[in-house]
């Protein structure tokens, strides 16, 4: 128990993603704000320490669920797989929700004027996370892949022109924290993704298609800020004091 309780709540989804369905069936934001510990956590909502930490044994006691170790990862893999995985997902829901949601708005906007607000907050994100992903294709994961290349081949590591990675990574996690904002918004204004009454089908799947790029958006965030950045950094401190 006393090793739970000092990790923070993103390592100990780093260590075990079965924790995640303890965290988002009490709303506690792992990914963006994974740095905090489950005391603190507790305190802030107000949640009971010990029936958090009963839930948090049941999941992990619990062999059913297959999940990769992906600490274990080496890093170019782990890049490999979000741009892949989360990514390409990414690229290829925003048009589809943004048909969805324009449709919705047309539709149903005069009965539930909530919905330009969730179009408006769905735009500005699909826009930001275009820009935040180029970013990382283009500059700090390949800076990632030459520090496994130069630990591979033995090569010394030169200084990138920003100095050192904890710079775009700490640039990278602030847009994080802006978009798990926006989507708390989001769920906030679709009433956590519960369709009305009077919803048609239309209405159902999209609120059901955002609920899901939320849930694919907590991972992606959470493998990157929780495991593959400070791994990064440790890696960078290495190579940099050999």
């Amino acid at each position: 128990m006393n090793d739970t309780m000092e990790k923070t709540i993103g390592q100990m989804v780093a260590e075990d993603y079965r924790t995640a369905q303890v965290f988002k069936a009490h709303k506690i934001d792992f990914c963006c704000k994974g740095n905090r510990t489950l005391l603190e956590v507790a305190e802030k909502k107000g949640l009971d320490l010990e029936i958090l930490l009963q839930e948090l044994d049941a999941v992990q006691h619990n062999k059913t669920e297959d999940e990769s170790d992906f600490k274990n990862w080496p890093l170019d893999l782990l890049i490999d797989y979000i741009e892949k995985k989360h990514h390409r997902y990414v690229e290829q829901q925003i048009p589809i929700l943004k048909q969805y949601l324009n449709k919705l708005c047309k539709v149903h906007g005069n009965k539930h004027p909530e919905l330009f607000e969730i179009l408006e907050h769905f735009s500005a994100s699909a826009g930001e996370l275009a820009k935040h992903m180029k970013k990382e294709e283009l500059v700090l994961f390949p800076m990632i892949r030459k520090m496994v290349g130069s630990t591979q081949d033995k090569k010394a590591l030169g200084r990138p022109q920003f100095g050192t990675i904890k710079n775009p990574i700490q640039t990278m996690m602030e847009e994080h924290d802006n978009e798990g904002e926006r989507f708390r918004k989001i769920a906030a204004l679709s009433s956590d993704y519960t369709p009305p009454a009077d919803a048609c089908n239309t209405y159902r799947v999209a609120f059901s298609l955002l609920q899901e790029f939320e849930e694919d958006l907590h991972r992606h965030i959470h493998l990157e800020n929780n495991i593959l950045f400070p791994k990064a950094e440790i890696l960078e401190k290495r190579l940099l004091n050999n």
